[in-house]
């Protein structure tokens, strides 16, 4: 059983995301085995707001060298979270 810390690993912060969080939308890397439900739970749970939708997608990892060796960073998730109109999440807005 994954405890709601465990399932919003970090927020996401780029200059994308930044335009986003000012049309209600806040992006966040997340767990693998997560899924839409779990994530709008984990969301309300631990910043007390009333999410309305949520968008996941699996983001590839990326080649990458180092030295003479070749590889791919990890794979990962990232959970897209639209609030309603007039709700933030304040560690966002730097309160």
């Amino acid at each position: 059983m994954t405890t709601y810390e465990n399932i919003l690993i970090e927020p996401v912060l780029s200059e994308k995301a930044n335009v986003l969080r000012e049309e209600g939308k806040y992006v966040f890397k997340v767990d693998l085995s997560a899924n839409k439900l779990q994530i709008k739970e984990a969301v309300r749970r631990l910043f007390n707001v009333h999410p309305i939708a949520c968008t996941v997608m699996r983001v590839g990892g990326k080649p990458k060298r180092q030295r003479n060796r070749a590889g791919y960073t990890s794979s990962w998730k990232k959970a897209i979270v639209r609030l309603p109109k007039g709700e933030k999440i304040s560690i966002f807005e730097g309160v």
